[in-house]
This record gives C-alpha cells, structure tokens and sequence, in this order.
C-alpha cells in the first residue's frame, strides 16, 4: 500500500480513513473500491463483502471510537462510533473479536446518521 487512505462514502457523508499496516487492512485495500448496504447495531454501521479473512492475532472485540474493522463471522466491514449492543460500559464493543483495519480521519460520530439499507462505499483516496 503506497497510501494508506481511503474515502468512505454513504448519501450523506464523506470521510476519510487511515489504514494501518496489517494484512487485513492490506487485502481489503487491495479490493477497493468495494460497495455495500448498511446494517446497524447501536453505534456501529457494518456491511457484508465477499472479502474472506481470519482473526489476526491482535483480533479484539473492544475497540476505539472510530476504528474501522473486519468482523470474519460476518464478512463485514465495520464501523464503531460509540455503543453496541454488547457493550458493558460507554466503550464501543464487537459482537466477537475483530481485525482493526484503521481509523476515521475526522469525527466518527457523524455516521449516527446513517440509517440501516442506506449505500456504503469504500474506494481510494
């Protein structure tokens, strides 16, 4: 990865992100631009792509406010802004373990915003 910064995209938001240097974040880069439909479950959108990958060894299910991840079960990209479901305090929590693929370049609590069936898109900044 030459640039480690991606645009993500839905109707009404546009934000930048920065990848890390794992191997999860460098196969879903090497897809961009990927398209998807947004599901949510409390503060956090994720959307399903033909991406396939495994926990990395660094893999958790509590995250930062802002990360961008990879949820395997689901083949999902996730997006964290704040609390789930799960949660068992204000931090932001996966269903299970995930991979942390970077972080949103700006103020991640703009994606309460987004609504459930709403387009996503993922795509080289």
């Amino acid at each position: 990865m030459s640039d480690n910064r991606i645009k993500i995209q839905t109707e009404n938001i546009s934000i930048s992100c920065v990848l890390n240097e794992t191997e999860s974040a460098k196969t879903v880069f090497g897809h961009l631009p990927i398209e998807g439909t947004v599901n949510t479950w409390g503060d956090e959108i994720y959307f399903s792509t033909a991406i396939s990958l495994d926990n990395e060894e660094n893999a958790r299910d509590v995250v930062e406010s802002g990360s961008l991840a990879y949820w395997p079960p689901g083949n999902a990209i996730c997006i964290f802004f704040g609390r789930t479901p799960a949660s068992l305090g204000e931090e932001p929590r996966a269903a299970s373990p995930v991979n942390i693929l970077g972080s949103i370049d700006g103020d991640e609590h703009i994606f309460r915003s987004v609504k459930s069936g709403s387009p996503i898109r993922l795509e080289v900044e």
